[in-house]
């Protein structure tokens, strides 16, 4: 009687067959001069041309030659086929350094707008948001700069460095407004309009926006590494630290009532929830069907309707606030 895997095939003993072995073809590995790509390129080869133009104007931005690095870029995006889209996006990235750096803010918002219409993803979109945002600080406007931030606050509702940026521009633009005579001292009869781009012009109702923002932008900031920290260590949870001290200093200088924080904190606590965190990752999907409820519907209209922007008789005039703050 034989053991179920006693046995054994006879085809194991047998010789194996002599193998032919084929030698591997032979690699030359390519040895490249230090900056080989100085000279242009003497090839047909249109891949070559264009990492000679990619490499020569990453260099001259390195140098700062932004003249020189913005015609290397425009000629490097000639050479790119249609299909390879993210050097393209790296390019057109390059150019609007370029252009933010030799002062033509329309040309940069133009190269931008080509970035937008080409966005496919989320990461894509929020590349796009933070290059407006870097215009908007190098020319010095902080509305605008205000806006691309709360976008970027509406397509990742969880990141509290995005929040903290707004809350930081809005708090900052109104220490300059209130540091200035005039718009804080504006008779009741001027025009109240909400924030206007118009000469860089905050009205009175502006202040009470920028100040509401700021709150609002502090204390999210607040809540939401307050979840998060738990899953921190070593230099981030002491950037995480540092960044709630300086939220709670600025609440402090801001002096929302009690009444206030605690609507705001309650507004802006509704969707933090830490499963729906963890789940609700956005990096990299399609913007086909992305329903991201813009700032005003998700947080600011809430907030509005619950009379904050417009409780003078609780936490009184912003101008006043101002100047008793820098005393």
């Amino acid at each position: 009687m034989e053991i179920l895997g006693s046995t054994f095939d006879d085809s194991v003993f047998e010789e194996s067959r002599n193998r032919v072995s084929s030698a591997l073809p032979t690699y030359n590995a390519k040895f490249c001069e230090p900056e080989w790509f100085s000279e242009d390129p003497d090839t047909e080869d249109m891949l070559e041309k264009q990492k000679a133009f990619k490499f020569r104007a990453d260099l001259a931005y390195r140098r700062k030659q932004y003249q020189t690095a913005f015609n290397d870029y425009t000629s490097c995006l000639s050479l790119i086929p249609d299909g390879n889209m993210s050097i393209r996006r790296d390019v057109l990235e390059g150019m609007v350094r370029c252009c933010c750096q030799l002062g033509r803010r329309e040309q940069a918002q133009e190269v931008t707008e080509k970035l937008r219409k080409e966005a496919s993803n989320t990461c894509h979109l929020t590349c796009v948001l933070q290059m407006d945002l870097s215009i908007f600080e190098h020319f010095g406007d902080p509305l605008a700069s205000i806006d691309a931030l709360q976008q970027l606050c509406s397509l990742h509702p969880f990141n509290p460095w995005h929040w903290h940026k707004l809350a930081s521009v809005c708090h900052t633009l109104l220490d300059t407004v209130c540091a200035t005579p005039s718009p804080c001292a504006a008779s009741a009869n001027q025009a109240r309009g909400p924030l206007s781009q118009e000469a860089g012009k905050v009205s009175f109702e502006g202040e009470r926006e920028l100040w509401l923002k700021a709150c609002m932008g502090f204390i999210r900031t607040r809540l939401l590494i307050a979840i998060l920290r738990v899953q921190q260590s070593s230099f981030v949870l002491q950037t995480s630290e540092r960044v709630v001290l300086e939220a709670e200093e600025a609440l402090q200088r801001l002096r929302p009532p009690e009444s206030t924080l605690q609507t705001i904190a309650q507004v802006l606590s509704e969707d933090l929830n830490p499963e729906k965190m963890r789940e609700e990752n956005q990096d990299g999907e399609s913007l086909v069907g992305l329903a991201a409820k813009d700032f005003e519907e998700r947080w600011w209209n809430k907030l509005v309707c619950a009379g904050l922007l417009h409780k003078e008789e609780e936490q009184g005039s912003v101008a006043n606030q101002c100047i008793q703050a820098t005393r």
